[in-house]
């Protein structure tokens, strides 16, 4: 844990485990997706098992919206750990925290955490993307697909 202790924004603060499933979810989606091609395709695949291949693309649009806005707009690069890494890092719990309070209806605190990550002209922008992505994680975990079960768990081994 300590090679992050400097870099703002991916000390530790938590453990993805603690998280509750939308917010760990949230995590890994966002993990896999800055990954790259590989890590988008596994995204895709649970969306898609999870949802059904319209709303699955609906969901990964909306997250590939969020991670845009957020690589575009951001007011520094946001840190992360990589996809098995069981460490949270503070940037990450303030996107589990602005996709879960966005998806439930916890508009203003969701405004107030992506003022934290993007220019306030933004945040607006960045909400409503994470809002429909983290409401069709919430339809996937209601549903209990095998990928919404499985993919908090995932996460053990540190760095």
């Amino acid at each position: 844990m300590t090679q992050h202790a400097n870099i703002r924004g991916a000390m530790p603060v938590g453990r993805i485990e603690d998280l509750e499933p939308l917010e760990g979810l949230a995590v890994l989606y966002l993990r896999l997706w800055c990954e790259g091609p590989c890590g988008q395709s596994q995204v895709w695949n649970d969306l898609a098992t999870g949802l059904g291949a319209s709303a699955g693309r609906a969901a990964l649009a909306a997250l590939e919206e969020g991670c845009t806005i957020l690589a575009l707009h951001g007011r520094r690069k946001l840190m992360r750990h990589q996809p098995g890494c069981s460490c949270l890092g503070a940037d990450e719990a303030c996107f589990a925290a602005l996709v879960a309070g966005a998806a439930t209806g916890e508009r203003e605190d969701a405004m107030l955490l992506a003022t934290l990550l993007v220019r306030p002209d933004m945040a607006p922008h960045l909400v409503a993307a994470l809002r429909d992505f983290g409401l069709a994680v919430k339809r996937m975990l209601l549903r209990g697909t095998p990928a919404a079960a499985a993919a908090p768990k995932t996460a053990r081994q540190l760095h």
